[in-house]
């Protein structure tokens, strides 16, 4: 059964992996209505009379060279070219547009349409346009000059016209195409440099705060071992527990999809804070959040603790957070500030940028500083309810929390 699966699988392939890429068809279109227009005009010279092998060799020799220089003018990094360039292949085809006449007659006439394509290609519009009515006029006014019926000088000029404006048509949906191909992989790499971002974000926001608690649980456990084993022993479990939650973190930050609770936060960040020594005093009096607001809030929570933890020697603290029907205010306040200041050339942390962007995504406002009495403070506000778009496109397959949460 299983070589059997194996054996249809390239029957099941998405449609789009066999589909020639767009930029290449459209080149490719491109090509075969030039193509097309050619061999029109060496059927013209050939229904003119007098086909010798040599008139016959010539003629095809220049319709090949007059669409191999379209072709290329035709090709979007054409539109690149200095004007220099741009006038020099004008020069080329304007020779090898009137030229001929002389030779094959005004079986030739129907040539003026790529020259007036190159026209519209090379040239600004304010000059493009009138020099293209004059081109597409020039041979039809040459075959009255010389007597040509009054049909056939219409078909000329309806001919030069259409094939100009085809051929110039055919180029511009060709760049269109180009562009939005190269659109679409600035996009891509875009995604992913924001996805990349995302998870280094993430990574310093969960495993910051989960290795210093684990840090922190470490030194007191074998501060305990030998005078308290019993105490020792509660805090290797709280250890393990941390330990797995990091790793649980780890994993959800990889699949891309993360749900935090305020509540579970708080009640984390006092025994953490305990486990140190540091006073904390939470209260979390709150209604039931919006997934999306709770969960920037519990990383806000999070990096003020790993702060905390890491670069101060706190002895203090107070978690607090509110809401009202419009807004969510998470406040931290600690005495450790005068230990914050770190000496020159020590890097500063990315926590509190990383913080500030998740706020301001969903309309909140984060500050931190040092108050009037010596403080240091961290406030996060943010709406109660988030806009509609953060909430599809960063948090799908969420559920708000049954719950309404409150820790004392």
């Amino acid at each position: 059964m299983s070589e059997e699966r194996g054996a249809s699988v390239p029957r099941s392939l998405p449609r789009h992996a066999t589909e020639v890429p767009a930029p290449r068809l459209a080149r490719t279109i491109t090509g075969v209505a030039l193509g097309c227009y050619a061999s029109v005009t060496i059927l013209n010279v050939l229904r003119a009379g007098g086909s010798s092998t040599t008139r016959l060799v010539i003629c095809i020799g220049l319709v090949l060279l007059v669409f191999g220089v379209q072709f290329v003018v035709s090709a979007p990094r054409a539109r690149s070219w200095s004007m220099v360039r741009k006038l020099s292949t004008l020069g080329l085809q304007v020779v090898l547009t009137y030229l001929p006449l002389f030779w094959f007659g005004i079986s030739w006439g129907s040539m003026e349409g790529p020259l007036a394509a190159t026209v519209l290609l090379s040239l600004p519009g304010r000059i493009a346009w009138p020099l293209y009515g004059a081109v597409v006029t020039s041979i039809p006014v040459y075959a009255y000059a010389i007597g040509v019926p009054g049909v056939e000088v219409g078909y000329f000029f309806i001919a030069g016209m259409l094939s100009g404006l085809v051929i110039y048509g055919l180029s511009r949906l060709t760049d269109l195409v180009h562009e939005v191909h190269d659109t679409r992989e600035e996009l891509a790499r875009m995604a992913v440099g924001q996805e990349r971002l995302r998870f280094a974000r993430d990574l310093h926001d969960l495993l910051g705060y989960s290795l210093s608690a684990v840090t922190l649980k470490g030194e007191l456990v074998h501060r305990l071992i030998p005078v308290r084993p019993e105490q020792a022993q509660r805090e290797t479990r709280e250890l393990l527990q941390v330990a797995r939650q990091a790793l649980a973190d780890v994993r959800l930050v990889s699949s891309g999809y993360r749900e935090m609770s305020l509540r579970d936060e708080a009640a984390s960040a006092a025994s953490i804070l305990a486990a140190a020594d540091i006073h904390a005093e939470v209260d979390i009096d709150c209604g039931r959040l919006h997934p999306v607001t709770e969960t920037v809030l519990a990383t806000a929570l999070r990096e003020g603790v790993t702060n905390i933890l890491r670069h101060s020697k706190v002895q203090t603290c107070t978690i607090s957070a509110t809401s009202n029907a419009e807004s969510v205010l998470l406040v931290l306040v600690n005495d450790g500030a005068q230990q914050n200041d770190r000496g020159p050339g020590v890097p500063a942390g990315s926590g509190l940028s990383n913080l500030r962007e998740r706020i301001s995504a969903i309309g909140g406002q984060l500050t931190a500083g040092l108050r009037e009495d010596g403080l240091f403070h961290l406030e996060a506000s943010t709406p109660a309810q988030p806009p509609s778009a953060l909430d599809t496109t960063d948090r799908t397959q969420c559920a708000p929390q049954p719950e309404p949460c409150r820790l004392m």
